[in-house]
């Protein structure tokens, strides 16, 4: 469907996925709050937001078909990864190609800092393969790739007050998630002009755990400290949860890959996009 039968039909020109969740969430809302016409699609219609100017569409990614007729007549389509699984990127790979199938040209995909085939953090290797998958595609693309989301490591600590996990004396320039909301909304509201971009999507200050532990206890007054586990001791403490080995791989690699100085570089992305610095932690904190 072109863009003008696209109009002709009343059918919005950006789809949105993920307005269930959280930065999915922010973005669908903030975008009815300015007037923005979209579609929104989710896995179970009874749990979208009831937002003006948006119509609902019923499509989990594995669902070829249901997300190819979900898409039809969609020219934008922002791409909330989906929920981490062993098949993450063929669930991934399904979708991208319903969407290409439907028509969609341009895809804004929320990726992952330091995305490689060859990352410590293991699930930052799936966030590559997608990237690769929608280049592959022939649509425009604009990858978002937001490092760990500070409103997480806010909760990191026990109910024993401690943090756990072989991270050493890696930092991590987490970044919170109203901060990654603003940047995809610079992009959406604009799309033609982030055609091809790759935006690495940072806070503005690289913490090591000890410092998470040291700003959480002043700012909350709770005690909380910081424990460098061992890959022993790691892999040990995780092993209760019964959870299968590849998400207590990507659990254990969220610390090595802090270990590995990959998640500490800082960069300027956020500001160039939204014209403001992100927040620091001790800033999330006093807001949250």
């Amino acid at each position: 469907m072109s863009r003008e039968e696209s109009r002709t039909n009343n059918i919005p020109s950006l789809a949105i996925t993920g307005s269930t969740g959280h930065l999915g969430g922010i973005v669908a809302r903030t975008l009815a709050d300015l007037g923005q016409e979209q579609t929104l699609v989710v896995r179970d219609a009874s749990r979208a937001p009831q937002l003006a100017g948006a119509r609902v569409r019923e499509a989990g990614y594995r669902d070829g078909a249901a997300s190819r007729a979900a898409l039809d007549g969609a020219q934008t389509l922002f791409m909330v990864s989906a929920s981490e699984s062993v098949d993450r990127v063929d669930e991934h790979r399904s979708f991208i190609d319903a969407a290409a199938a439907a028509g969609v040209s341009h895809i804004v995909y929320t990726s992952f800092f330091g995305a490689h085939p060859e990352a410590v953090f293991t699930l930052a290797r799936d966030h590559f393969a997608t990237e690769q998958h929608i280049r592959d595609s022939g649509m425009d693309f604009t990858f978002l790739r937001n490092n760990f989301y500070m409103d997480f490591f806010a909760l990191l600590a026990g109910e024993d007050g401690v943090i756990r996990g072989p991270a050493g004396k890696g930092r991590v320039s987490a970044v919170s998630r109203a901060d990654l909301a603003d940047s995809a909304l610079a992009v959406l509201r604009d799309p033609a002009a982030h055609r091809g971009a790759v935006y690495e999507l940072t806070g503005r200050e690289a913490l090591g755990l000890d410092d998470v532990a040291r700003i959480i206890t002043e700012k909350t007054g709770r005690e909380v400290t910081f424990h460098d586990e061992t890959l022993p001791e790691a892999y040990a403490s995780r092993a209760g949860y019964g959870a299968p080995d590849w998400q207590v791989d990507a659990w254990v690699s969220t610390y090595t890959a802090m270990a590995a100085g990959e998640q500490e570089r800082i960069t300027g992305d956020i500001r160039a996009l939204t014209g403001h610095d992100p927040e620091t932690l001790g800033e999330f904190l006093d807001r949250a």
